[in-house]
């Protein structure tokens, strides 16, 4: 079993296209996303379209609840740069419309996903402790392990970073899969193919450019 495991599209459709055309090289059996789809991009309606068209396995990041959560009546932005975020909500929000943006707020935050070696692959936004604490590569292995509690997940599929990394801590593998609309360098998309065999898993991670 090939998972594409992406996050960070953040409503950036060109980005996505890229990338799942891509894929379509490596091969993989199912799409699953860590979070942040549709704000604040330009696209949010044609990223929820391609990602249930490929029947994406979801989780909820911090972007998906606020645009689920916040009462928009009740924001009072400081500057310019505040007010022009709470458009960009508003235009979320009509372009999506009221049922799908209810969906959003009724993504789970953490997912589960057994493979064929008797492995677990936990599927979070941030970290198992908390979805909205996301791991990064600067961080110690005893900080990552306090993100992780006591979660018994062998391997942990993650976003919120924006960049890639892989980090092994004894039996554990943490790997923050990048960010598809929002990475640190213009143009670049990451995504991660984490493959299932019968007695172990691989990792893969591939930059895609547009």
């Amino acid at each position: 079993m090939r998972f594409l495991c992406i996050s960070d599209i953040h409503g950036r459709a060109d980005a996505l296209r890229h990338v799942l055309k891509e894929a379509e090289g490596w091969g993989f059996d199912q799409l699953v996303v860590c979070g942040d789809l549709c704000f604040p991009g330009p696209e949010p309606l044609k990223v929820w379209k391609m990602l249930v068209e490929r029947n994406a396995l979801c989780v909820q990041g911090l972007t998906d609840r606020a645009v689920a959560q916040l009462d928009i009546e009740k924001l009072r932005p400081q500057n310019e740069q505040e007010a022009q975020r709470v458009q960009q909500l508003r235009h979320t929000r009509r372009e999506l419309g009221d049922i799908i943006v209810a969906r959003l707020g009724q993504l789970q935050t953490i997912a589960r996903l057994p493979l064929e070696s008797g492995h677990e692959l936990v599927v979070v936004h941030g970290s198992p402790m908390d979805s909205t604490e996301p791991f990064s590569f600067e961080q110690t292995d005893e900080e990552m392990l306090a993100l992780v509690g006591d979660d018994p997940a062998d391997i942990i599929a993650c976003g919120g970073s924006h960049s890639p990394f892989q980090r092994q801590i004894d039996d554990l593998r943490i790997v923050g899969v990048g960010s598809v609309g929002e990475a640190p360098t213009p143009g670049v998309a990451y995504a991660s193919i984490i493959t299932s065999h019968e007695v172990s898993t691989s990792v893969e991670q591939y930059y895609v450019t547009f």
